[in-house]
């Protein structure tokens, strides 16, 4: 099993979308590990977005992701990082497929509702990032035998 990161954006909370789009994933079979709400440092900022500091709309980024509440979510599966991904859409929401989040909920590259980690090794890190272990919880959610084969849980 796999464990992902999810950010739902302080857009996903001002426009009211957040049980919407939690269910999304829940639907799709993901198991919720961890869940909260936060305001991002801009430091903490600085590290997630570091690959866009030098960009000319990171400012506005930092102060948009700083400045209201964002909620956090580690969700664990197979493949979730892929799973979270293509749940997610693509980063330019005008582009993103219809029945992703960004192409349902979205017209913005960077009010795009939601941040999926791209990697299984991104995923470690923002887990880190935004989780201390003991907020993370590992139990049996018994609708995985419904989600997936016996070979698939091992």
């Amino acid at each position: 099993m796999e464990r992902t990161l999810v950010l739902f954006k302080p857009d996903v909370l001002q426009r009211g979308l957040l049980g919407r789009i939690i269910a999304r994933f829940e639907k799709k079979g993901l198991k919720i590990v961890g869940l909260k709400m936060l305001r991002m440092s801009p430091a903490t900022a600085k590290e997630h977005y570091a690959h866009l500091t030098a960009k000319p709309f990171y400012p506005g980024l930092e102060k948009f992701m700083t400045h209201h509440p964002i909620v956090a979510m580690a969700v664990e599966g197979v493949e979730a990082v892929e799973v979270g991904r293509k749940l997610a859409g693509v980063t330019n929401s005008r582009k993103a497929e219809a029945g992703t989040i960004r192409g349902d909920f979205s017209m913005s590259t960077s009010r795009n509702v939601i941040h999926a980690a791209d990697s299984l090794e991104a995923a470690q890190k923002e887990i880190a990032r935004f989780f201390r272990k003991e907020e993370l919880f590992d139990y049996a959610l018994v609708l995985h035998e419904y989600f997936y084969a016996e070979d698939e849980l091992k």
